[in-house]
């Protein structure tokens, strides 16, 4: 899978691509990554991709044209895959797992990150934009930041990224549901030991506690992903025990 990431700070990403699953996936040929410098598209002879917004007001705004020539340059590669090209900004659709798994589906994802105030409002009326995606309700100095967790996330769906495969799909979120507990070694700990039961070997056993547990981290602390969860019977049944545990404590 290929990444493009447009950025006025392409020495951001250095470090961060170079290590951990990211760097190993770059390393075995699973992602391609190109960060690409947005000042070189611009036609100013300082290099300059930012100016004062008309009508007045604080800040800078990034101008329409080195952002159109970045993108138009991508999308006219040719032996590439068309690139998917997403704005990242404020005012998208929030990231979410399901968002990094159709993202993970696509050969080519490229992420313009946005800086100062906003961008030159004409590159959305004319479409540049494939998708728009911010991380959440907050502001980010740029979307450096929000690139680099949106590569990491949809990364981990690539096929041989993740060595074991099963690690990504017992993640939280990944069923509606918080992650369940997790323990290793030693066995006891300042006084705090592993529970019994994922000692015992039973597999079934253990599978129940690990889906209450879920469900009751779920209830606690992000009950509203439970608004959208596929429960199964089973489930229901543990959530309403939960609930009863709750309300009678």
């Amino acid at each position: 899978m290929r990444f493009d990431v447009v950025t006025i700070f392409p020495g951001y990403f250095a470090s961060p691509f170079d290590e951990s699953l990211i760097g190993r996936a770059v390393e075995a040929g699973l992602l391609d990554l190109h960060v690409v410098d947005l000042r070189a598209f611009s036609d100013d002879v300082h290099r300059k991709v930012d100016d004062e917004p008309y009508g007045g007001g604080p800040g800078m705004v990034l101008t329409a044209p080195p952002v159109f020539a970045a993108v138009e340059a991508l999308r006219a590669e040719k032996d590439a895959p068309a690139p998917h090209v997403v704005f990242l900004s404020p005012q998208g659709r929030r990231f979410d797992a399901a968002m990094a798994r159709e993202l993970a589906s696509r050969p080519r994802v490229s992420l313009v990150c946005g800086r100062y105030e906003g961008i030159d409002e004409r590159t959305r009326e004319a479409g540049l934009f494939d998708a728009e995606i911010s991380l959440g309700d907050f502001v980010l100095s740029g979307g450096e930041a929000a690139a680099l967790a949106i590569v990491e996330a949809v990364s981990r769906y690539v096929p041989g990224v993740v060595g074991d495969a099963g690690s990504v799909l017992s993640d939280s979120f990944e069923d509606g549901l918080l992650d369940y507990p997790h323990y290793s070694r030693p066995r006891e700990f300042r006084g705090r030991a592993v529970p019994e039961l994922l000692l015992s070997g039973h597999h079934e056993k253990i599978r129940l506690w690990r889906r209450e547990q879920q469900i009751r981290a779920t209830f606690a602390r992000r009950p509203d992903l439970l608004e959208g969860a596929a429960l199964s019977d089973e489930e229901k049944a543990l959530l309403e025990r939960v609930a009863d545990r709750t309300r009678s404590s």
